[in-house]
């Protein structure tokens, strides 16, 4: 039996990222590392900084990424996208020149026995329900922004976009998201505790969004995971058919 892998939040192509085709690369590497044992990658939402497709344009750069994500699928690797804050406007271009099965919501689905509930997390994170933050999750699903923002000029657009997911990292201490803040106010297990009192039969629920490594245990059958990131820690998490486990890649070193 193959594995299931699971990252989020690579951000790639980030202005906040130095060095970002040393990024790029790390994150290919380890793509290629397990393509021989990987059934699937789920990847859930932010894992570009930015991204937005007009009709027969999309985003410079990514194209080692890309390029590995349609190898994989070429080899029969299920690879699932999911749309995350930060790469919300996909169009059909990752599906189609990719191979990618593109999510836009949290889907809840059984692997090997176990019952999964995955999403990126904005909009679900109880602390994002403040009125601002609302009123931005409901620009980002805007078809009617979407058609508008397609006849601005890309170059300015996506100077637009980039800034501005910048400037929003920027704003962070060391541009690092809180840490952890406990059981009891931390918004996504507020979700799925809230959410498992009406869905008691899943096993794991998996959020990326939060750019924390956390594996808690909710009860005897459940657990939540939120995935770390891929700017700074590396995180991924596997499940082989029996056991689900968190560790940080490191080239040369980490084995998958």
């Amino acid at each position: 039996m193959k594995n299931i892998y699971f990252i989020s939040d690579a951000h790639l192509g980030s202005r906040a990222i130095e060095h970002r085709r040393t990024h790029e690369r790390r994150l290919v590497n380890f793509l290629d590392a397990i393509k021989d044992k990987a059934e699937a990658v789920y990847m859930l939402g932010d894992m570009f900084d930015f991204w937005f497709e007009y009709a027969d344009v999309v985003p410079r750069g990514f194209t080692r990424f890309l390029g590995k994500v349609s190898e994989l699928t070429d080899r029969g690797v299920e690879v699932h996208f999911f749309q995350g804050n930060h790469d919300q406007w996909c169009g059909d271009y990752l599906v189609k020149e990719c191979g990618v099965i593109l999510h836009t919501e949290p889907v809840t689905c059984e692997i090997h026995g176990k019952e999964f509930f995955l999403a990126h997390g904005d909009g679900l994170d109880y602390r994002d329900h403040d009125w601002k933050t609302r009123l931005m999750f409901a620009c980002f699903r805007s078809h009617t922004l979407k058609r508008i923002a397609k006849m601005i000029h890309p170059h300015w657009f996506m100077n637009f976009g980039l800034n501005w997911a910048k400037h929003s990292r920027m704003k962070r201490v060391d541009g690092k998201e809180p840490p952890y803040m406990g059981e009891d106010k931390e918004g996504l297990v507020l979700f799925a505790k809230d959410y498992l009192k009406t869905h008691p039969t899943i096993n794991y629920f998996i959020f990326g969004h939060r750019h924390i490594e956390l594996d808690l245990v909710l009860n005897s059958q459940s657990r939540v995971m939120i995935l770390g990131e891929w700017i700074s820690e590396f995180t991924f998490a596997v499940f082989d058919g029996e056991n689900m486990f968190m560790d940080n890649y490191i080239e040369g070193e980490t084995e998958l």
